[in-house]
């Protein structure tokens, strides 16, 4: 079975289980391997006593060797003089034990295994004249060792059964705060996109994810407000030019009229389908925008030419209301920029300006560097002014100060925000100066050409 079809909670399990299996093996490895260096430390160490016994009392008391057995409990060791054996005990020829020793010298201590299946550990040592060697039976260690190491093997698959079991329910314990947000994100939609995932402890993992899923929830939360807000905003200014378009063809219908009044319903409802138009051509700018359809190809533009253009398209409705409309350039200034997106958040801005500027006012172009250097056009009117508690929300979709005012004019609350997509989308940004009857002043400011 592959892994990844196995729950988080299962591999958190398995993992944990084969972990601490490795674990407990190499603790119960380590027992063993320490406790048979004991064992066989303490074997050796009696050994050594023995040999220095002995050693001791044929140097000392020769006639006494014999009574080692009896009054030390050496029971097993063999004395060997010029190459003669001196003594022996009854045990040790019993056993065997002479075979285990490998050309009569000195040796180390040793494990050996007699004919009937003991075990023994030998050691001896010689001098120039004797040679002394000496046993003691180990048996009972070795089967001490053996069931040690049966009581260890016994007890890793126990270990084992615990590591699971314990590391199923510690894993359940950790998940639970995923179970719980699941539980809750599914009860999410887009109509209660204002709840929130649980957060249990906004330290950890756990916490940390579900904050991030929260802030997503959150931006998707005002992405749909905004959505129902422009639906609701398009669908009222769409439905304004088709029921005054319906209303004037309904009246028409309602009496014969003179070829002249139908050419005037005509042209009403001809006005209508202008305005109707404009609106849907703006809507569909923004949605291209909103969709990254409407990609900047950025180049080098000199802005006071930019301008120029851009005034003299719009001029004639300035001269309809007797504005004065003036462009001013002190210097050749340079913005990287696309210059068709650029114009065309420029003839917004510029057409928002006319537009609200009452008759005989001024309407002033300005390109110049700002303080730090970056290029930047102005557009200054002489209009009513903008108070300072509409201007965070001045650049929003269908947004309107007075809407019976923009209503009269004809607007439908998009040229701003399609100049701010304008300027963001070549990297720039607008910033507003304005305050209640001393008119407003937007600049538009650019990245340089460096």
């Amino acid at each position: 079975m592959k892994s990844s079809r196995l729950s988080i909670r299962a591999r958190l399990t398995l993992w944990h289980a084969g972990v601490l299996t490795l674990i407990v093996c190499a603790f119960s490895a380590g027992i063993l391997i320490f406790v048979k260096a004991s064992l066989f430390e303490g074997l050796d160490r009696q050994l050594r006593r023995a040999l220095v016994t002995i050693d001791w009392v044929y140097h000392n008391e020769p006639d006494d060797i014999g009574n080692l057995a009896s009054e030390s409990g050496i029971t097993l060791f063999q004395l060997t003089v010029d190459g003669k054996l001196r003594h022996q005990t009854e045990g040790w020829e019993r056993e065997g034990l002479a075979r285990s020793l490998r050309g009569g010298g000195s040796m180390p201590p040793e494990s050996w295994t007699a004919w009937d299946g003991r075990h023994y550990r030998v050691q001896a040592i010689a001098e120039p004249s004797y040679t002394i060697a000496a046993a003691i039976e180990e048996s009972a260690r070795r089967d001490a060792l053996w069931n040690l190491a049966a009581i260890l093997a016994m007890g890793v698959p126990l270990a084992v059964g615990l590591a699971i079991a314990g590391g199923y329910f510690l894993a359940g314990r950790v998940l639970s705060p995923v179970g719980a947000m699941a539980d809750k994100a599914r009860e999410i939609t887009a109509d209660s996109l204002g709840e929130r995932l649980p957060v249990g402890n906004p330290r950890d993992e756990f916490g940390r994810l579900a904050t991030v899923f929260n802030d997503t929830l959150s931006r998707l939360n005002d992405a749909f407000d905004r959505l129902r807000r422009f639906t609701a905003d398009a669908s009222h200014e769409l439905r304004t030019p088709l029921t005054a378009i319906r209303s004037v063809g309904e009246i028409a219908l309602r009496a014969p009229l003179d070829p002249g009044k139908y050419r005037d319903v005509i042209g009403s409802m001809l006005e209508e389908v202008d305005r109707l138009t404009r609106l849907v051509d703006s809507l569909l700018l923004l949605t291209r925008a909103d969709s990254g359809a409407a990609r900047p190809v950025r180049e080098v533009v000199e802005l006071a030419g930019l301008a120029d253009n851009v005034a003299e398209h719009l001029r004639v409705l300035a001269e309809e209301k007797q504005q004065s409309l003036n462009v001013h350039a002190a210097a050749r200034v340079e913005a990287l920029c696309d210059p068709a997106i650029l114009r065309l958040g420029l003839m917004n801005l510029l057409h928002n300006a006319i537009k609200y500027t009452p008759a005989g006012g001024a309407i002033d172009i300005r390109t110049k560097a700002t303080a730090s250097g970056q290029p930047s056009i102005e557009v200054q009117d002489t209009g009513p002014g903008i108070p300072a508690a509409h201007h965070k929300r001045i650049f929003e979709r269908f947004y309107r100060m007075d809407p019976d005012q923009a209503k009269d004019s004809g607007g439908a609350g998009l040229g701003l925000a399609i100049a701010r997509w304008a300027v963001a989308a070549n990297g720039g940004r607008i910033e507003l100066e304005s305050a209640e009857a001393k008119g407003s002043l937007f600049r538009i400011v650019l990245p340089g050409t460096a």
